[in-house]
């Protein structure tokens, strides 16, 4: 694909997303992004709360399967977007500058908004493992060559949560009105979360070599009538994740003991390689 149609291909996706979508704004900032699979939650935080309602079992993708999912709204009054490259350059992106960030964008270093960019930075710069790749995406300019080092020549295509309708209800009880499809051709993936920041960065990772994890499409009918086209992965090896996950507190069990499934919010991405 020549960069110029990809580069408005992209930037189409990311309209579409940041105009229907957003970023979860204030919620995002008090939450720091609790879908994120990467996130380790103390006991006491996944207590009754909805939110962590979005685990699931490899043997709970079939045909009407029923479970309560929690699918994050989107404030659109507190909406991010991505910079371009020129606004990001002139804006310091490191743990280093947190107290001359706060004070540029008006955040008390007290308040949960400030706790949250302290997260985001410090993922943000946590170094990946051996047999892993991670990065956060700040720009449009920085997805486009995210994009171009992983895929190389291969068209990659977006998969992203769809929620069809205006007055989404948070937290409710849903059913697989179709049995999920798998995508297949996983030759490469990549997952990016957005994060808690002021405008929106993306925290994306994945898998070098063989890859482990296994992407579904879920057509979903929720108890009040809306439709929800949903995007759900599938971690096969747990065995280096911390016992401490907040899956294992949600499904039980413990690392390496089976698959563990999640569905992403509607502000997340995944890419994979086209066939």
């Amino acid at each position: 694909m020549e960069m110029k149609n990809f580069a408005s291909f992209l930037w189409c996706v990311l309209l579409i997303l940041q105009s229907s979508l957003g970023s979860h704004g204030q919620e995002i900032y008090a939450k720091t992004s609790r879908n994120d699979p990467n996130n380790v939650v103390k006991p006491k935080q996944h207590r009754d709360d909805p939110t962590l309602s979005v685990f699931f079992k490899v043997n709970d993708l079939y045909l009407g399967k029923k479970m309560p999912i929690y699918f994050a709204t989107n404030d659109k009054s507190n909406r991010a977007y991505l910079l371009s490259q020129q606004e990001v350059d002139s804006i310091p992106f490191s743990s280093k500058k947190l107290p001359y960030l706060l004070k540029f964008f008006s955040i008390s270093n007290t308040s949960p908004q400030a706790e949250a960019m302290k997260t985001t930075l410090n993922l943000c710069e946590h170094k990946p493992k051996e047999d892993e790749f991670k990065f956060c995406v700040t720009s449009l300019e920085s997805m486009l060559n995210m994009t171009r080092e992983i895929f190389g020549l291969v068209k990659p295509k977006v998969l992203t949560t769809k929620i069809f309708n205006s007055n989404h209800t948070l937290f409710q009880w849903y059913t697989f009105v179709e049995k999920p499809v798998e995508i297949y051709n996983l030759s490469k993936m990549v997952a990016c979360h957005a994060k808690a920041y002021p405008y929106l960065v993306y925290y994306c990772h994945g898998q070098k070599g063989h890859l482990t994890n296994r992407v579904f499409k879920i057509a979903l009918g929720g108890e009040n009538g809306e439709r929800v086209e949903a995007v759900a992965i599938c971690h096969m090896d747990t065995s280096t994740w911390d016992p401490e996950h907040v899956a294992f507190r949600v499904l039980g069990g413990r690392p390496g003991g089976f698959p563990v499934c999640h569905f992403l919010p509607a502000d997340n991405l995944v890419w994979v390689a086209s066939s």
